[in-house]
């Protein structure tokens, strides 16, 4: 499994970020007296954003013996990334279902490469080795869940050198750092990355956990969690994004709109927020206005995620194969990452008689599929086609098809 979804940012279209130059004076930050607590009930869970990067009596137990030994063997570093991410020792499986805190992932042996970054980080402050967050830039990577679209993003982390007390002379520009991702080196080559905060990282945390609130329909528990990411760190615009879709669920179609002219006022090209601008306005019965940005949005994105998808959809429902394989090849073309495209080129392909077709899309679509659950169910279909192709060598009929 590719590790490709670190930052689930909630979101009815693409995401565009503007930087600026670094002799500019620095803006103020966004403004934070946009929420509405009298609206949503009290949270259900408790919200501690120190938890993230807690250290558990577990781990501590673990840096002290098994972590430790590595370190003797191996210096600081290695050590530490030797302990956690050797074959045989913690065996971490990768799971985007949930995003977990620190102590969560160490004791669920799994996690989203969130969770990977902040556990790695809390055991190497305990060992004292500084660490750095970076954003890394990447294409953009879209998921859909319950008719709601999320845009990934990407973090990783840095590992610098153990600081010695004894030193005394200063040192100019960085010390050499050791950087630990959870993309297949490849894909990482060319790929840029800016420095962030750990208030910026814990934010992303934050939104992370507000956004899947919602996606289970907890709506009052994730306005709490977006609320505490933009207390966090105001300059994360993707939780100015999800609070303002909250609104809209509230029916607080003001505070929306006045929350994402909040996001497009510090970028003008921001999609995400532009696509709910849009939702809300036509809300309203603003055509006009909805439409001037409808036509803003076409020019920035003329494809929207899932196009090629819906449409092949519908055409498998219409019997139309042919059409619709070419409709998903062409939405795997540009989102390869995406499981559900690979299995329903595959039910495609079944559908044209294509058996060793359908067998190499389902078995993408488990490579690339996010959580334990989607591997299960698609391994699942693989196995029922693998006994298929036994079974017609052997000339034995087989009932029930992949899509069951």
């Amino acid at each position: 499994m590719k590790c490709r979804a670190l930052i689930t940012v909630l979101a009815v279209a693409g995401a565009a970020a503007g930087l600026g130059g670094c002799a500019a004076e620095l803006p103020a930050r966004p403004r934070t007296d946009v929420f509405v607590d009298s609206a949503f009930k009290p949270p259900s869970v408790s919200i501690d954003v120190q938890q993230a990067l807690a250290l558990t009596p577990e781990m501590r137990q673990f840096a002290d013996t098994e972590m430790a030994r590595e370190i003797r063997l191996k210096g600081m570093r290695d050590g530490l990334i030797d302990a956690l991410y050797t074959k045989g020792r913690l065996q971490l499986d990768y799971d985007a279902e949930v995003t977990r805190t620190a102590g969560e992932a160490f004791a669920a042996r799994r996690g989203n490469c969130m969770s990977l970054v902040l556990m790695t980080a809390t055991f190497a402050r305990y060992l004292g080795l500084p660490v750095r967050f970076n954003s890394v830039f990447l294409d953009e990577n879209w998921t859909r869940a319950h008719n709601i679209f999320f845009v990934a993003g990407h973090v990783n982390i840095s590992l610098e050198r153990p600081r010695s007390n004894t030193v005394h002379h200063a040192v100019f520009g960085d010390p050499e750092l050791l950087t630990i991702d959870f993309l297949p080196p490849s894909e990482m080559r060319s790929q840029r990355s800016r420095v962030i905060d750990e208030s910026t990282i814990l934010a992303m945390f934050l939104n992370n956990r507000a956004a899947e609130a919602l996606t289970v329909g907890q709506v009052d528990d994730a306005y709490w969690w977006a609320r505490a990411a933009i207390e966090t760190d105001s300059r994360w615009l993707a939780a100015y994004n999800t609070l303002a879709v909250l609104y809209r669920r509230k029916g607080l179609s003001g505070q929306a709109e006045s929350t994402l002219r909040l996001v497009l006022e510090r970028e003008p090209l921001n999609t995400q927020a532009m696509s709910n601008l849009i939702l809300v306005l036509s809300d309203a019965g603003r055509q006009a206005e909805a439409q001037a940005y409808a036509n803003q949005l076409a020019q920035i994105q003329p494809v929207p995620p899932y196009k090629f998808f819906d449409e092949g959809v519908a055409a498998m429902k219409a019997g139309e194969f042919a059409t619709a394989r070419q409709l998903f090849r062409k939405e795997v073309a540009r989102a390869a990452y995406v499981p559900e495209f690979h299995f329903w080129l595959g039910l495609a392909n079944w559908g044209l008689g294509d058996v060793p077709g359908a067998r190499g899309e389902i078995a993408k679509a488990m490579e690339n599929s996010a959580t334990v659950k989607d591997r299960q169910l698609y391994g699942a279909k693989l196995a029922w086609l693998n006994e298929l192709r036994d079974q017609q060598r052997r000339k034995v009929p087989l009932t029930a098809g992949p899509g069951s």
